[in-house]
């Protein structure tokens, strides 16, 4: 019995031991400062690409961050390349990296408002490469070496991006072999068309070896036909019932007085206009944001500022500490202003005819949303309109759950993706990963199916 209460009283005071070291141990740990920014969350390459030939040192450049596959399921040398383009006009792809649909997403606690990172499950890099650029020159660590060489039209903005692509492909030998697909949202509804666009009129003019190898392009909740789509925001919030008749009428007027100012060509004034009404709109329906009517709060962008604003994040990026970086520029929005209202319908009809185009659109967007985007798709010269308008409207699942619906016929996609807004990543991540991934590989829902096979849409992400 001696014997047994010694062993005992010996296990005990081992195991007191052990557990007071575990917990100092413990709290060490967690009292040791840890970096905001983490290796592992760390860009796969990061930098400044030329966006003209004749770009000396120091002159204009534009930013940014690659982040390759986390495992793809194809050889790297065949493994595609998204990119992504933010809107505005004026606002930072960072946005797109840092608060939708980077392998890393900035957060924070509510007894905590320092910003942190926090693992993504729904990165658009979980089996492509995924390119993220600053566009135009002058937008958040871009640098334009003048505010005269901003541009102030799609078409500069497009031999900008060429360049800056081409030079990106060249610093890699794997990356040329490798598929492009060229994505954004919001203003990047004109971005994407004219990127597109000029590369497919370039490659026909120059050698095999310098042309880029774009395979399709996505845009999401878009700005790209502007004299079309501003006529659909008094039916969408009539009918959303968030105004009521008499408050239609006065947005109807609104809206056929900037079509007036779009047709004389009163850019500016048309942009004012449009801007001037969207406003209003807001503010009789005391929304906190017409980006999403769900929404009691807007989108907290505003955590990718102060997350940007560390020394340690811009070095890590390797940027001059020096930079201020903003979310949107004003200096860049304001060269674009005249743009805004011109329409780039025509790049669309002109890239469907030769390649993949995905349009997909957030639920609960009241700006450029399911309603004002299907508004001037119908009005599209392609001579598959009729058979993509009566093509099969699919039921989308993602993990059994519904996720949405695809509408597919021969090179256009559209895909309303439910419970999302305007920044579809940041509501839905898995679900957008799955639609652009989908998309690319051309299965499930966007692939060729059976009957049989259209039934059955369900896919789990491999996570």
């Amino acid at each position: 019995m001696e014997s047994a209460t010694k062993t005992f009283h010996n296990f005990l005071f081992i195991f007191i031991f052990f557990i007071s070291n575990f917990i100092h141990i413990s709290c060490t740990i967690q009292s040791t400062p840890t970096s905001i920014f983490p290796s592992e969350a760390h860009p796969t390459k990061s930098g400044y690409l030329r966006v003209s030939p004749a770009t000396t040192r120091g002159g204009s450049a534009m930013f940014y961050a690659f982040y390759e596959a986390q495992k793809s399921t194809l050889p790297l040398s065949q493994t595609p390349l998204v990119v992504w383009l933010q809107g505005g006009p004026g606002c930072s792809s960072l946005i797109g990296n840092f608060y939708e649909l980077g392998p890393w997403r900035v957060s924070v606690t509510s007894k905590n408002q320092n910003p942190f990172l926090k693992y993504n499950k729904g990165s658009w890099n979980r089996i492509f490469g995924l390119l993220f650029l600053d566009n135009p020159i002058g937008v958040g660590f871009s640098i334009a070496s003048s505010p005269s060489e901003i541009p102030r039209n799609q078409s500069l903005v497009a031999k900008h991006l060429f360049w800056a692509l081409r030079n990106f492909v060249a610093s890699d030998p794997l990356f040329k072999s490798r598929p492009i697909y060229i994505t954004g949202e919001s203003y990047a509804g004109k971005y994407v068309p004219a990127i597109g666009y000029y590369i497919l009129r370039k490659n026909s003019r120059v050698a095999v070896a310098k042309k880029v190898n774009l395979a399709g392009v996505a845009i999401g909740n878009g700005l790209t036909d502007p004299i079309v789509q501003i006529g659909t925001h008094a039916d969408n919030a009539y009918f959303s019932g968030l105004i009521n008749e008499k408050q239609k009428t006065q947005l109807e007027i609104a809206q056929m007085e900037t079509t007036r100012l779009i047709k004389e060509g009163s850019w500016s004034a048309a942009t004012d206009a449009r801007s001037s009404f969207l406003t209003w709109l807001q503010n009789i329906t005391g929304l906190a944001t017409l980006y999403d009517y769900r929404r009691q709060i807007p989108y907290e962008t505003d955590l990718v500022t102060k997350f940007l604003e560390k020394k340690e994040v811009k070095e890590a990026l390797k940027v001059n500490t020096s930079i201020v970086w903003e979310e949107c520029s004003d200096v860049v929005g304001e060269a674009l202003h005249e743009d805004v209202m011109k329409s780039v319908k025509y790049m669309v009809e002109f890239l469907v005819e030769k390649t993949k185009v995905l349009l997909y659109q957030g639920q609960c967007d009241l700006r450029d949303g399911v309603v004002s985007v299907e508004a001037w798709v119908k009005t599209m010269k392609w001579d598959l309109l009729e058979d993509f308008m009566n093509a099969k409207r699919k039921v989308w699942r993602v993990n059994g759950e519904l996720a949405g619906y695809v509408q597919k016929f021969g090179n256009l996609s559209q895909v309303v993706v439910l419970g999302a807004g305007h920044l579809v990543p940041a509501d839905q991540a898995v679900n957008s990963q799955v639609m652009i991934e989908d998309w690319v590989l051309e299965r499930a829902a966007f692939g060729n199916h059976t009957a049989e096979e259209e039934l059955s849409s369900l896919r789990s992400p491999a996570l």
